[in-house]
């Protein structure tokens, strides 16, 4: 009983832990054209039914000729300090619309009916409360169901429960989930999605035989992940239904999540085939984009700009490793290296769902490097590559259930990850500058990383990397 009420408890902890922490993050103002562009729509859509923002609080103020984070127009007392225009907008038959995906706008359209029939809010005569609740109901909900979702799959993982506390911590505090979490963005939606998606993935392997609704869930997590973002959306959903067909084996299973994905693929392209006519991302789209002063015209994501092939790898290595790099950013998951080359020796019974996590955060990573040069623009790391988290954390957890001793390697890593976040999240993740303590963090974290395992010894450590006999 006390081991069922330590569990409970602990539950409880994650949960109202990472809820404070959404509370305190979400900011009461668009912080970018990203998330303006967002919650233009959704004005848009209740306030005016409709899908164009000509008249949107958040297209009005844009200014075309300065960066969004310095322009006049910020800087004008008059200007109410929720907004910040957008200019991450299409020019479709004379309208403006947004270049963002459609699905997550609707279901943030309907949270704003709802508050607007409770409370009669409206986005115009308070944009400050707008902008707050919208970022809690999106960004905030997100974050809060991805830290449950890693504390889940540590717990189906059978990991201690001092170490699940401290893998859901170190995900929530040393990572860019942190940062991301306050404002709108798709990237932290997607984030969360991704992680409910894995969780469920990691119970499936321990279920015999599949339950029906598990195969629902798996499938309507997977379509929403696909209609939320077309870069990391499709390979997440792929790999899905590929490792659902491996664990299941079963024809009538990859039926069921076929169906349950069907709906989110049909409302999402079609939405977008209404809005630009074409059933790829509208935003892909140079006809839309070649407005007058439009940042796009000459910077589309999703087509090969590299001058060579030595450039191209350049680029691929600093979406990682270089000054903006992701592993940097999210120190922890530095372990996947050295997780991998273990896990994929030891053959552990949760091997599928490692492979698949790589698989898929390759493909994205390539996606990517191929189709941009710009390093996903004014943010903080690669904006991209936030989902991708909740996919590095498991193979961090599976390495911890095989190699205990990792452990200690897992905290140097996040005591470095909380601190960079640290400086990170005042601001949030539009800026235009990097972290100004970034080198000074991850160099001092490595040096103390590396200075452990120079005393423990690379090889007695390799040794002693050894499974937990209690852990079946």
């Amino acid at each position: 009983m006390s081991g069922c009420n330590a569990e409970r408890k602990a539950w409880i902890a994650v949960i109202v832990g990472a809820s404070l922490i959404a509370l305190a993050s979400a900011r009461p103002n668009a912080g970018g054209w990203n998330d303006g562009s967002r919650l233009a729509t959704v004005e848009s859509l209740v306030d005016r039914h409709s899908l164009t923002i000509d008249d949107s609080i958040f297209v009005k103020v844009a200014s075309v000729d300065t960066s969004p984070y310095d322009s006049d127009i910020m800087r004008d007392p008059r200007r109410p300090r929720a907004l910040l225009g957008t200019l991450d907008k299409l020019w479709i038959d004379g309208h403006w619309y947004s270049d963002k995906s459609p699905v997550p706008a609707l279901l943030m359209a309907l949270l704003y009916q709802l508050l607007q029939s409770l409370t009669g809010l409206r986005a115009a005569v308070h944009p400050q409360i707008f902008c707050y609740l919208m970022t809690l109901l999106s960004s905030g909900v997100a974050y809060v169901v991805a830290v449950a979702a890693v504390f889940d799959m540590a717990t189906t993982l059978r990991l201690p429960l001092r170490l699940r506390l401290g893998v859901a911590a170190s995900f929530g505090l040393a990572t860019l989930a942190l940062v991301y979490t306050r404002y709108v963005n798709n990237h932290m939606l997607l984030l969360g999605v991704t992680a409910a998606l894995l969780a469920c993935h990691v119970r499936l392997a321990e279920a015999k035989p599949a339950r029906i609704g598990m195969l629902l869930l798996l499938g309507t997590l997977g379509g929403f992940a696909y209609s939320i973002d077309l870069g990391v959306g499709p390979p997440l959903w792929l790999g899905s239904l590929l490792l659902t067909v491996w664990r299941t084996r079963s024809a009538k299973a990859l039926v069921v999540v076929l169906l349950a994905a069907l709906p989110w693929l049909a409302v999402h392209h079609g939405v977008n085939y209404a809005i630009g006519g074409t059933i790829k991302p509208a935003n892909a789209v140079p006809e839309y984009l070649a407005w007058p002063h439009s940042p796009f015209k000459d910077n589309l994501t999703g087509q090969w700009r590299h001058a060579d092939a030595g450039h191209f790898a350049n680029y691929a290595l600093q979406l990682l490793v270089g000054k903006r790099g992701f592993l940097g950013h999210n120190l922890p998951l530095l372990l996947i290296f050295p997780a991998a080359i273990v896990l994929w020796r030891r053959k552990g019974p949760h091997l599928p769902e490692v492979v698949f996590c790589l698989a898929v955060g390759g493909c994205v990573w390539l996606v990517y490097a191929v189709g941009s040069t710009n390093y996903a623009g004014a943010c903080v790391s690669i904006r991209w590559f936030v989902p991708l988290i909740g996919l590095g954390y498991f193979v961090v957890m599976a390495l911890l259930r095989e190699v205990p001793v990792a452990a200690v390697d897992f905290g140097i890593l996040t005591v470095g990850g909380v601190t960079l976040m640290a400086t990170a999240w005042p601001e949030g993740p539009w800026r235009l500058h990097l972290l100004p303590a970034y080198w000074p963090i991850v160099g001092v974290t490595l040096t103390v990383w590396a200075g452990y395992r120079w005393r423990v010894g690379w090889t007695r450590a390799r040794d002693h990397w050894t499974p937990a006999a209690a852990l079946p």
